[in-house]
């Protein structure tokens, strides 16, 4: 449900509660930073003690304010609190933010006190952000109401981390980016994650989403609401490793989501996923300039040989490629260069910037203009003749003059192509450089940075499906609710996935030798029998294959019932094995997001071989063939050695009715189907297990 946050991020009138004069108090810090608001809304400072605070009148209380405030900010101890959230809402008050710390991150009995809280603000149709947070701020409306200044600009900043937030301030001022809005989530106990990007989505003073969290809350909504923003959204997470997932713990009372499923949930949801604070300033630089490239093809184009080299390196291995470029790309570009240039990609100018700086734009604009391109890298000295200090001639020579020159013809070319083009320098501080900053094109000091830059404008890499046509966007797909069923015992399990339209064998559940000898009469063998409800039957041995007929079949089923006494056993039909490939297919559920499934190579060596892929479930066909073709292993779905091509589209409608089936039951914490045997025929399910949650 879509919530109003207008009296969050532009509030009629604010109260700061525990307003002072004392540096070493977080109400000092907001109340300065409120001040700068300069009578945009009135601002009261309350202060239980009266007098002033920073050279203003203060209230004793709320009440004593004589008028109604819209937004309070709660900044006093952790045993006035509640009094406090309680005066705020007898004054009117639609918003609250809770500065104030000591609820669900010190446990169990503080979460229960954060819950009551949460539950009275909302029964008065109020909002909560907090508590343990660190206060908001939004440029656009002059609200100031967090302990530090944000500069002005496109980006919603979303965070648990107040430092971190910080050094991203610090990391994007070079690129001239700056914040729309900013809001410490604290404990999410009221306003989530999910409600401020939300809103932040519908904001038009913002361009991008940055999202620093630990706890998503529901993050399955998160990815639903980051997927329908229509605006980018960049994430960085921690938790993903044994040892950020304790400091995570400790902290905000988070609760972590292992590594796969945040990947996948990203990657369905088109949200770019980053690793540290820089990466995430260099994915923000990068989209803020809104230029993104059709495809994945990147012309690197440099002024020495070792800058090339390293750099091509850096984009094919950020899974970008690097083609060599056409005969008659290569004879364009030759007419541009002179003699000792490299035209093959790397474009290597080999020193004639030196005699010719106009010659990096004509390049650029060469490079840009081909359909062969899909977007450029300039990577080297380029801004070294125009740097302030040292290079060949400095900032008043001729070289430099026409290097500025060069970056100010980059900087009409680029905007008129629509292709995006990434500087890696030794000098971007240069003021060529800062040229090319000015109009969006990101300029970077290292080159790995301008590599992931160039992934971020990039389009996903999409196998093709069986048809030939590329897969649709990936979008998460809503769990559609069913009947629960009983005890999920083996066949139980199979039933629920016939029914849902996955083929298993022929198959029989027995008690007696009598019913075993029935069962082979139903079906000609060779057989399959298995000893149920054992959670890993062929490790207990409760697994014998290839039974030539009933007699063998009753054989087996003595020798195992003597040395596994299983309640029951099931006779099956067994399936032709000979030019199969067996995959495993699972949905468990997740904490955080829900219904997860899991796609790869299955039988007994799934967790040797690990070359499996997750996404949020259930998934349509189109989304299982393109996982399973992305599989370290999808080569021999298209058949290798003369065995035939795999019928990978059967497999897929599999996958997707297994996945559909499981994400409509929460009452199973896992259900899988291992193996899925494909074949050039079809696919068929020859085992199943669910567990209960």
């Amino acid at each position: 449900m879509r919530r109003d946050l207008t009296a969050l991020f532009d509030p009629a009138s604010v109260a700061v509660l525990g307003a002072s004069d004392d540096p070493a108090k977080y109400g000092h810090a907001i109340a300065v930073q409120a001040l700068r608001a300069n009578g945009r809304r009135p601002l009261h400072l309350v202060n239980r003690r009266g007098g002033t605070v920073l050279g203003r009148t203060a209230a004793t209380s709320l009440g004593a304010i004589g008028e109604p405030v819209e937004l309070v900010v709660v900044s006093v101890p952790q045993a006035g609190f509640e009094d406090a959230v309680d005066e705020a809402l007898a004054c009117g008050a639609r918003a609250i933010v809770a500065i104030t710390a000591g609820f669900a991150e010190l446990g169990a009995a503080g979460l229960v006190r954060q819950q009551a809280v949460a539950d009275r603000v909302r029964a008065a149709g109020a909002l909560l952000v907090g508590p343990n947070c660190l206060g908001v701020a939004d440029n656009t409306t002059e609200l100031f109401l967090a302990s530090d200044r944000f500069a002005p600009g496109g980006i919603a900043l979303l965070s648990q981390s107040g430092n971190l937030a910080l050094e991203l301030q610090l990391r994007l001022a070079p690129q001239g980016l700056g914040f729309s809005r900013f809001v410490s989530l604290g404990n999410q106990a009221d306003v989530t994650l999910v409600d401020l990007v939300a809103d932040c989505a519908r904001h038009e003073g913002t361009r991008a989403i940055a999202v620093y969290a630990e706890d998503f809350g529901d993050g399955r909504a998160f990815a639903e609401a980051a997927a329908r923003a229509g605006k980018p959204v960049v994430l960085l997470t921690a938790g993903r490793g044994d040892a950020s997932a304790r400091s995570a713990k400790s902290h905000t009372g988070a609760l972590t989501t292992s590594g796969d499923v945040v990947i996948a949930a990203c990657r369905d949801a088109g949200i770019e996923l980053t690793r540290t604070p820089r990466e995430l300033a260099c994915v923000l630089g990068a989209l803020d300039a809104g230029r993104r490239a059709r495809g994945r093809r990147v012309a690197v184009f440099t002024d020495g040989g070792g800058h090339g080299s390293i750099a091509a390196d850096a984009v094919e291995s950020a899974g970008l490629a690097v083609p060599e470029l056409s005969a008659p790309l290569q004879a364009d570009l030759a007419d541009l260069l002179w003699r000792q240039s490299a035209v093959g990609n790397p474009v290597d100018l080999a020193g004639m910037g030196e005699q010719d700086p106009m010659s990096y734009a004509r390049t650029v604009r060469a490079l840009l203009d081909s359909d062969e391109v899909d977007a450029v890298l300039l990577t080297g000295y380029f801004g070294g003749y125009a740097a302030a200090e040292g290079g060949l001639g400095g900032a008043e020579g001729a070289l430099g003059a026409g290097e500025l020159a060069a970056a100010e013809a980059i900087a009409d070319a680029v905007p008129a192509s629509g292709k995006p083009l990434v500087v890696q320098s030794m000098y971007p501080s240069s003021p060529s450089c800062q040229a090319l900053r000015a109009v969006g094109i990101p300029v970077h000091e290292a080159v790995e940075d301008a590599a992931r830059a160039l992934v971020a404008l990039a389009p996903s890499p999409a196998p093709a499906t069986e048809s030939g046509a590329p897969c649709p966007a990936l979008q998460p797909l809503p769990p559609v609710a069913a009947e629960p069923v009983g005890d999920p015992d083996y066949h139980v399990t199979r039933r629920l996935l016939e029914t849902a339209g996955v083929p298993f064998p022929p198959a029989r559940e027995i008690r007696s030798e009598d019913e075993l000898r029935a069962a082979a009469r139903e079906f000609s063998g060779p057989y399959v029998l298995k000893a149920l409800h054992l959670l890993h039957k062929s490790d207990a041995g409760g697994v014998v294959l290839r039974l030539a007929d009933e007699e063998a079949l009753v054989a087996a089923h003595r020798s195992m019932h003597a040395r596994l006494g299983a309640p029951s056993y099931s006779v099956e039909a067994m399936a032709d094995l000979s030019d199969g490939v067996e995959l495993i297919v699972g949905v468990n559920q997740d904490p955080r997001f829900g219904p997860v499934a899991m796609v790869g190579l299955g039988g007994v060596l799934t967790e040797v071989l690990g070359d499996v892929a997750f996404a949020l479930a259930p998934v349509t066909a189109e989304h299982a063939e393109r996982l399973l073709r992305g599989l370290r292993s999808a080569a021999l779905l298209d058949g290798v050695r003369g065995r035939p091509a795999l019928d990978v589209g059967a497999a897929a409608q599999a996958v997707a009715a297994i996945t559909a089936a499981a994400a409509a039951r929460p009452e199973f914490a896992e259900l899988e189907v291992n193996p899925l045997l494909v074949t050039p025929r079809g696919a068929l399910a020859l085992d199943s297990r669910a567990v209960p949650a």
